[in-house]
């Protein structure tokens, strides 16, 4: 993937909305994880989250629209939208059967779900509502983006657990690559602050419950780690080829250069603990976008904050970069924030992009107590200037997926 150029990014968190909200307030490493007041988790092992408390006030989504839709398919138009702004596109301008949708995100849509499912069982099929159908499947932020804008061109969506954004960002840019296409909006979207997935998010006890203080509970590679903290939100970024964003005089935030998937094939919801098939992942990115390891400027982790997953992905890192990976900095932003699940990959892509943009690593907060297995330099608390031309993502879903991206910085006098 040489020429894939990254032209616009909407980004949604509890964080910030909008990409300008959003690196404001994580580049000073300020925690949003508040307690869940949506509804009742008192019950829930876990009961905090980051949770999007302004999204109407960035939403031009018709009422009419949203009594048919779920949460996560509001976000990814939203996000969408911002994107195609930053971007200057403009869709009615374009031919829209060369324009896709690439999306990824791991439970759907269950706000919808479960309010329906509760009439279901209350008055019987005639409380439920018609649009339950194409509401809450993992795939409705799709149709939604394709309906909204009218686009035609070929799409996918990509259920991978925690990997399927950035599973979704790259099969688009090789979509690009191939020029079957013209433009690509690609991203994810997640809602998982409702009953029903916080329940399914919590039975494999990879949730934090360090609920007392919120801020502090997401706390990876610490040594008191005890789980991630679940976020809601959506990241959508516009891909296009290089010449086509040459030719209209677009602003190319950055490249996606290289693309590396394994599958680590131990445990239904565990990494293997060596690290060695994400670590073949990390080698297939850089063979792919043919970098050097010695040039990679930042590594944006996966930082699931619990011990087997900390402890591998360090592996992982170590195994590939040798002696050189104790000076790369490894950060966890989205412990500010929640792990965004399908989500979190696109997240952290822009989150990356916006680092390279302003010479800054965002930091990995809450972390206080060292682990001898974890011996990387992970950004600790305060972020960190540096200049980053070259940078990897990793993604990592349960039962052992490996997702890592490997992108370039736009280099100003070209």
């Amino acid at each position: 993937m040489k020429n894939i150029a990254i032209t616009g990014m909407g980004v949604l968190t509890a964080a910030g909305i909008g990409k300008a909200n959003f690196w404001r307030n994580i580049r000073h490493g300020k925690s949003f994880i508040t307690p869940i007041t949506r509804f009742d988790s008192s019950r829930y092992p876990s009961r905090i989250a980051g949770q999007i408390k302004d999204l109407d006030a960035y939403s031009n989504i018709s009422p009419r629209l949203l009594k048919k839709i779920d949460a996560f398919s509001h976000m990814s138009l939203v996000a969408c939208e911002l994107a195609l702004k930053d971007a200057h596109i403009d869709l009615s301008k374009e031919n829209l059967d060369r324009v896709g949708i690439f999306a990824g995100n791991a439970i759907g849509g269950w706000l919808y779900a479960e309010t329906e499912l509760r009439d279901l069982y209350i008055e019987g099929r005639e409380g439920v509502s018609p649009f339950m159908a194409s509401a809450w499947f993992p795939a409705a932020p799709q149709g939604q983006m394709s309906i909204y804008y009218g686009i035609k061109g070929f799409s996918k969506t990509f259920v991978a657990d925690r990997a399927g954004s950035l599973m979704a960002i790259a099969y688009g840019a090789k979509t690009l690559e191939r020029r079957d296409i013209d433009i690509i909006l690609a991203g994810g979207m997640e809602a998982p602050v409702t009953p029903y997935a916080l329940l399914c998010c919590s039975t494999n006890g990879s949730l934090s419950q360090k609920n007392d203080i919120p801020e502090t509970a997401y706390k990876p590679f610490d040594k008191d780690r005890d789980g991630f903290v679940i976020g809601e939100g959506s990241g959508i970024l516009t891909l296009e080829n290089e010449s086509r964003a040459r030719n209209r005089s677009a602003k190319i935030h950055g490249f996606i250069r290289g693309f590396g998937t394994t599958c680590d094939g131990v445990d239904r919801i565990e990494p293997a603990e060596d690290g060695e098939d994400l670590a073949r992942a990390i080698r297939l990115a850089l063979e792919e976008a043919e970098f050097d390891s010695n040039t990679i400027d930042y590594i944006c982790a996966d930082g699931a904050a619990t011990e087997i997953g900390d402890i591998s992905e360090t592996n992982a890192i170590k195994k590939v970069f040798g002696e050189k990976a104790k000076s790369i900095p490894v950060s966890v932003p989205k412990a500010m924030f929640g792990n965004l699940l399908g989500a979190s990959g696109s997240v952290d892509l822009i989150t990356t992009i916006l680092a390279m943009e302003h010479g800054l690593v965002p930091p990995t907060i809450n972390y206080n107590k060292t682990d001898s297995k974890c011996d990387l330099d992970y950004v600790p608390n305060e972020n960190q200037e540096k200049e980053i031309k070259r940078a990897l993502i990793i993604s990592r879903g349960r039962g052992g997926i490996n997702a890592v991206l490997a992108v370039e910085k736009e280099v100003e006098d070209k």
